[in-house]
Protein backbone atom coordinates (compact mmCIF):
# COMPACT_ATOMS: atom_id res chain seq x y z
CA UNK A 1 0.00 0.00 0.00
CA UNK A 2 1.24 3.50 -1.13
CA UNK A 3 1.36 6.22 1.85
CA UNK A 4 -0.40 9.16 1.06
CA UNK A 5 1.71 12.86 1.95
CA UNK A 6 -1.11 15.29 2.65
CA UNK A 7 -0.23 19.47 2.55
CA UNK A 8 -2.45 22.22 3.31
CA UNK A 9 -1.20 25.43 1.08
CA UNK A 10 -3.49 28.63 0.51
CA UNK A 11 -3.18 28.43 -3.12
CA UNK A 12 -3.70 25.53 -6.36
CA UNK A 13 -0.32 24.00 -6.85
CA UNK A 14 1.51 21.43 -9.34
CA UNK A 15 4.80 21.03 -8.30
CA UNK A 16 7.57 18.91 -10.44
CA UNK A 17 9.02 17.96 -7.24
CA UNK A 18 5.71 15.92 -5.89
CA UNK A 19 4.57 14.31 -9.43
CA UNK A 20 4.75 10.56 -8.15
CA UNK A 21 4.75 11.52 -4.34
CA UNK A 22 1.33 10.40 -3.88
CA UNK A 23 0.29 13.57 -2.38
CA UNK A 24 -3.27 15.03 -1.47
CA UNK A 25 -3.37 18.70 -1.16
CA UNK A 26 -6.10 21.12 0.55
CA UNK A 27 -6.42 24.38 0.01
CA UNK A 28 -8.43 27.65 1.11
CA UNK A 29 -8.64 30.29 -1.42
CA UNK A 30 -9.80 34.11 -0.23
CA UNK A 31 -13.32 33.93 -0.43
CA UNK A 32 -13.09 30.78 2.20
CA UNK A 33 -13.83 27.69 -0.43
CA UNK A 34 -11.88 24.78 0.36
CA UNK A 35 -10.74 22.52 -2.48
CA UNK A 36 -8.54 18.93 -1.89
CA UNK A 37 -7.29 17.22 -4.61
CA UNK A 38 -4.53 14.27 -5.60
CA UNK A 39 -2.03 16.03 -7.17
CA UNK A 40 -0.73 13.06 -9.56
CA UNK A 41 -4.23 12.52 -10.98
CA UNK A 42 -4.38 15.98 -11.55
CA UNK A 43 -0.87 16.39 -13.00
CA UNK A 44 -1.42 12.85 -15.07
CA UNK A 45 -4.78 13.91 -16.57
CA UNK A 46 -3.03 17.27 -17.69
CA UNK A 47 0.78 16.27 -18.13
CA UNK A 48 0.90 17.29 -21.96
CA UNK A 49 -0.94 20.84 -20.57
CA UNK A 50 1.73 21.22 -17.90
CA UNK A 51 4.85 20.39 -19.32
CA UNK A 52 3.68 22.81 -22.09
CA UNK A 53 3.54 25.88 -19.80
CA UNK A 54 6.39 28.58 -19.40
CA UNK A 55 5.91 28.69 -15.65
CA UNK A 56 6.06 25.26 -15.52
CA UNK A 57 9.48 24.57 -17.66
CA UNK A 58 11.05 27.73 -16.07
CA UNK A 59 9.83 27.43 -12.23
CA UNK A 60 9.26 23.65 -11.97
CA UNK A 61 5.42 24.22 -10.87
CA UNK A 62 2.05 25.79 -11.85
CA UNK A 63 -0.24 27.84 -9.04
CA UNK A 64 -3.61 29.32 -8.91
CA UNK A 65 -4.46 31.49 -5.91
CA UNK A 66 -8.30 31.55 -6.53
CA UNK A 67 -9.64 27.65 -7.53
CA UNK A 68 -8.70 24.45 -9.18
CA UNK A 69 -8.19 25.97 -13.20
CA UNK A 70 -11.32 25.10 -15.42
CA UNK A 71 -9.57 22.21 -17.03
CA UNK A 72 -8.88 20.34 -13.45
CA UNK A 73 -12.43 20.61 -11.85
CA UNK A 74 -14.24 17.64 -13.60
CA UNK A 75 -11.98 15.35 -12.21
CA UNK A 76 -13.04 12.66 -9.98
CA UNK A 77 -10.67 13.74 -7.58
CA UNK A 78 -11.19 17.15 -6.79
CA UNK A 79 -13.78 17.93 -4.56
CA UNK A 80 -15.09 21.47 -3.90
CA UNK A 81 -16.18 22.34 -0.59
Amino acid sequence: MKKVNSISTKRFVIRKSLVGSNTVITFTNKKGVKYTYNHDEVYNANKERFEAMPCFEKYKNYTNSNAVPAFARNLDSVIIE
